[in-house]
């Protein structure tokens, strides 16, 4: 049986049932080493609510696992786009894009700015209760200070979910982020891949046939999603929808920064909970057809 080096130095057996979620990675080692000592070092040291935990790692020859906290759901992909659970409902798709974007601003507002450069749905997890948290912080790395660009090697980032001047100039800011953000959130909005070869010719990139939608009122209801029609009002669709389209700008300085993401996401789903709770109070309120009959 394996071991465990957990982050405090200790070594035990491994014995992986129903406490830990593992991430097993295979390759070169030369790739497989990098990745595992950023991953570590990163969580080893980060903590914050909507960050998985890193129990410890196993390292066997070429074999790399790294253990988790138990996150029973899975991945939002897995949720997201299911052959057979449950789809998400429209609150709880955007619970997860407010934890996923607090995850971001945590990472982009340390005393030096952490670019995630990885954000996709399979690494964003669920615990029992469908908080979200990012995992797999293997292509992390530490960001410029500011807004200043920086130049980063030969990893070639995904087409459908980076900004075209990431892969034509190899710039990374947190904007960077900010465009993976919008993609993920045009996914949750539309319940569509961001790539899917299978839609009709013109559709195959969700962002290049979805983005232009996104400002125009009467088109929008074609790209949302309809298993959560009826969920959600006209307005905050129209918000979320507006949001999205700005992290998907072309030109990094026109998206928005992550902290601001969460402020809007916050408000909306502050209005949302307000509305329920007016819903909830009209029905209440409103006096039974067969009140003031007496008894039957």
């Amino acid at each position: 049986m394996p071991t465990l080096d957990n982050l405090n130095g200790e070594r035990k057996l491994l014995s992986v049932g129903a406490t830990a979620t593992c991430a097993s990675k295979t390759g070169k080692r030369y790739v497989l080493d990098n990745g595992i000592d950023t991953e570590v070092s990163y969580l080893g040291q980060l903590s914050h609510p909507n960050l998985v935990k890193l129990i410890g790692y196993c390292c066997e020859d070429k074999h790399r696992l790294l253990v988790y906290e138990y996150m029973a759901p899975g991945s939002l992909e897995k949720h997201l786009f299911p052959r057979v659970c449950a789809t998400l409902t429209w609150p709880r798709r955007m619970k997860i894009a407010l934890d996923a974007a607090r995850a971001l601003a945590f990472l982009h507002l340390a005393e030096r700015p952490i670019i995630y450069r990885d954000f996709k749905t399979s690494n964003i997890l669920l615990d029992a209760d469908f908080n979200a948290k990012l995992s797999n912080f293997g292509l992390a790395t530490d960001g410029p200070m500011g807004d200043f660009n920086r130049s980063h090697g030969p990893i070639l980032p995904r087409s459908q979910q980076k900004s075209r001047t990431h892969i034509a100039t190899w710039q990374l800011t947190t904007r960077s982020d900010v465009y993976g953000f919008g993609v993920e959130l045009l996914e949750m909005l539309s319940g569509r891949k961001a790539m899917e070869e299978s839609r009709p010719s013109g559709a195959h990139n969700l962002v290049e046939w979805a983005r232009p939608l996104l400002i125009h009122n009467e088109k929008l209801m074609r790209i949302l999603d309809p298993r959560v029609e009826g969920q959600y009002s006209t307005r905050t669709a129209l918000k979320v929808a507006h949001l999205a389209y700005q992290c998907l700008s072309q030109t990094p300085k026109e998206r928005p920064v992550m902290n601001q993401v969460v402020e809007i996401l916050e408000t909306l789903q502050t209005h949302e909970e307000r509305q329920d709770c007016l819903e909830t109070f009209y029905v209440l309120a409103v006096p039974s057809p067969l009140s003031g009959l007496g008894p039957i």
